[in-house]
């Protein structure tokens, strides 16, 4: 006796990818997320391809893994894929001091965030 199968959360013609604890603070990471909303993913992975910020190795990695499982796990068409949405979320927050003039420390933190990118399969009019 098991529990039933959930409902997948998504459509039919969806699907995600999702990568926690990246080390970078979401806001840095929702500007290189905005860049892909809502492109074709072929220009999306150009765009990460050529961009000049740190991150967007990563985020192109993630957007490769949605692809992935749209093709392999729910077979569809990679031609006709698109980044449906692409949201950040937060993580932890590493405290760290770092020593200061006068015997005196001050916090640095280190945040983490989570991504996640919903690709969506839609027909050519």
């Amino acid at each position: 006796m098991s529990k039933p199968k959930t409902e997948r959360a998504l459509k039919d013609t969806e699907a995600r990818a999702l990568t926690r604890m990246i080390r970078v603070s979401p806001q840095k990471l929702n500007l290189v997320a905005a860049l892909i909303r809502g492109k074709k993913v072929s220009t999306a992975l150009a765009e990460l391809t050529f961009s000049r910020k740190r991150i967007a190795g990563t985020v192109k990695k993630t957007l490769e893994s949605a692809i992935a499982n749209a093709e392999n796990n729910h077979e569809l068409d990679v031609d006709s894929l698109v980044v449906a949405e692409a949201f950040v979320g937060k993580a932890l927050v590493m405290k760290r001091f770092h020593a200061r003039a006068r015997g005196r420390a001050s916090r640095v933190e280190k945040p983490f965030s989570n991504l996640t990118i919903v690709v969506r399969e839609v027909e050519s009019a």
